[in-house]
């Protein structure tokens, strides 16, 4: 049985929706990622999978547990990070995992073992009469899972866990995260924008405009746009897009300044542009599908530019 089970799931602010029929499963053990632009509909599915709105049609299961029949089963259940921070910066590291850990009906000695158990785990435990204040975004970051990590939940859920951090601290992060799942079984569900960390999950759900619009591994979604991907980066990009689509019979995509083409054999026509079109472009490059290639096939637009539209 699957620990987080989502079937045609809806929710609307108002006029607004937010969710619309969003399905998926996620396994025991899984690095889960949804991946979408700001206002996809990401964080709406946080809050009704972590009990803090309402499920309003579909449904919605965690650890065996309804999110709206059994909330408290749930909460149990589950350790939580959002996109804003949560941490007293005016406590200590080991005030603010305490003070969380009472939340849970944790206390005395076992409250005080699970603060340096975790501390230990998450690598923080040298900070813990540090405040909170006078970390870094990246230590603050791994407070606040060693919060969620107290109770022992089954899943974890992170919204956007990276917001923030320079690249250093992020692969630190994830590092971590990967840790956290074979020592401790826990199953990890993020959500993010960022391509390089959707390429880390085993599994990704890609939603757009509250829609799930596709599911599987980075590679078998990478597979959905085949061969080579062609970038050309330059002015006047329309009309040389439509002169490329006359003359080579392929499907061009453009986005702001940036031509987007996927070919079975695109060095050869990678060759035959810059032979043909020299001094219209200012780069052109080659490379295999990115998973931002399958987002711009499946929507036609990109990743920033959805989240200006949504």
């Amino acid at each position: 049985m699957s620990i987080v089970h989502v079937d045609q799931l809806e929710h609307s602010y108002g006029e607004r929706h937010a969710l619309s029929g969003v399905s998926f499963d996620v396994e025991r053990g899984e690095v889960f990622g949804l991946l979408g632009p700001n206002g996809s509909g990401k964080s709406t599915l946080f809050r009704v999978l972590s009990t803090l709105l309402p499920r309003q049609k579909g449904i919605a299961t965690v650890n065996g547990f309804d999110v709206s029949e059994q909330s408290d089963d749930v909460r149990r259940s589950i350790g939580v990070t959002f996109q804003s921070p949560s941490l007293d910066l005016k406590l200590t590291v080991g005030e603010n995992l305490k003070h969380h850990g009472k939340l849970y009906g944790l206390s005395g000695k076992h409250l005080t073992e699970r603060c340096h158990e975790v501390m230990s785990r998450l690598g923080v435990a040298d900070r813990e009469r540090d405040y909170a204040e006078t970390l870094s975004g990246g230590l603050k970051r791994r407070v606040e899972i060693a919060k969620t990590l107290l109770h022992s939940p089954k899943v974890l859920l992170l919204d956007e866990p990276s917001t923030g951090l320079d690249p250093g601290a992020r692969h630190d992060l994830w590092a971590t995260l990967f840790e956290l799942r074979e020592e401790m079984n826990v199953t990890i569900l993020v959500t993010t924008h960022l391509m390089e960390e959707a390429d880390r999950c085993d599994r990704l759900g890609i939603i757009d405009l509250g829609e799930m619009i596709a599911l599987g591994t980075p590679n078998e979604l990478r597979s959905k746009v085949g061969g080579d991907s062609i970038t050309i980066l330059g002015e006047e990009i329309e009309s040389l897009a439509e002169e490329l689509r006359t003359k080579f019979s392929c499907d061009v995509q453009t986005l702001n300044e940036v031509i987007r083409i996927e070919h079975e054999s695109g060095h050869e026509l990678l060759a035959q542009i810059a032979t043909e079109y020299p001094g219209r472009f200012r780069s052109l490059t080659l490379g295999k599908p990115s998973l931002e290639d399958v987002f711009v096939k499946l929507t036609g637009r990109g990743l920033i530019e959805a989240g200006e539209v949504s």
